[in-house]
Order: C-alpha cells, then sequence, then structure tokens
C-alpha cells in the first residue's frame, strides 16, 4: 500500500526559509507525477508545484523564482524548498502523487493519493 508523509512544517518568518519533505512509500510503477499543493481555509486546494516523471517541473506563479521542487532517483523522497517566504505562504501543505499507465493523461484518469498535511506559517 502506497503512503505520503509530510514533514517540515513550521512556522517560519517573511523573508525566510523552510524546507517541506514528503516520502514515498509503496509501488512506484505507472508513476505520472508528483507535487505539492496548498490549501487555506475556505479556499479550494492549489497546485504550488509538481515535477512530471520525466523530471519537468511546473511552479505556481506566485511561487516561481522562490519554491524549488526537487525529487530524489529513487523516487522516495519529494522535497519542496522555500525561500523568500511571504505570509500568503501560509496553508497546509500536501504531498500528491498521480499514477498512470496510459498513453494521454487528462485530470481523473489515473489513480491518485494524498498526504495529511503539514501547515506552514509564516509570520512577519
Amino acid at each position: 500500500q502506497v503512503k505520503l508523509v509530510e514533514s517540515g512544517g513550521d512556522l517560519g518568518q517573511v523573508g525566510g526559509s523552510l524546507s517541506l519533505s514528503c516520502s514515498m512509500s509503496g509501488g512506484k510503477n505507472c508513476l505520472y507525477s508528483t507535487g505539492w499543493y496548498r490549501q487555506t481555509p475556505g479556499q479550494e486546494r492549489e497546485l504550488v508545484a509538481q515535477i512530471s516523471r520525466h523530471g519537468v517541473t511546473k511552479y505556481a506563479d506566485s511561487v516561481a523564482g522562490r519554491f524549488t521542487i526537487s525529487r530524489d532517483s529513487g523516487m522516495n523522497t519529494l522535497t519542496l524548498q522555500m525561500t523568500a517566504l511571504k505570509p500568503e505562504d501560509t496553508a497546509v501543505y500536501f504531498c500528491n502523487v498521480i499514477w498512470f499507465c496510459g498513453v494521454v493523461y487528462s485530470p481523473g484518469s489515473g489513480a491518485e493519493i494524498w498526504g495529511k498535511g503539514t501547515m506552514v506559517t509564516v509570520s512577519s
């Protein structure tokens, strides 16, 4: 059974840095993408950063240039390095993994799991 466990959520300072990690255990076959999402109360969960099985990265405009997503070669750990933190980065951050074995992916066509989330609070 695949499990995702996030860690690293903490209280950060404006302009400071934090690093989140997601430990991924279980099957890696047909892994399509891994990513970080975040959610604040009353808001929809939003994509922060994503890395495809081929290593292509994608970032939300709000974090591009400040956050870096990476994954170890064994696909066991997903990391989000956050720098130049802003108060609006305060949220619960979730790790996400999508599996898809087909040819053309569309949202919802693959299997997907989420971690339980880790809280990041940025204080001035």
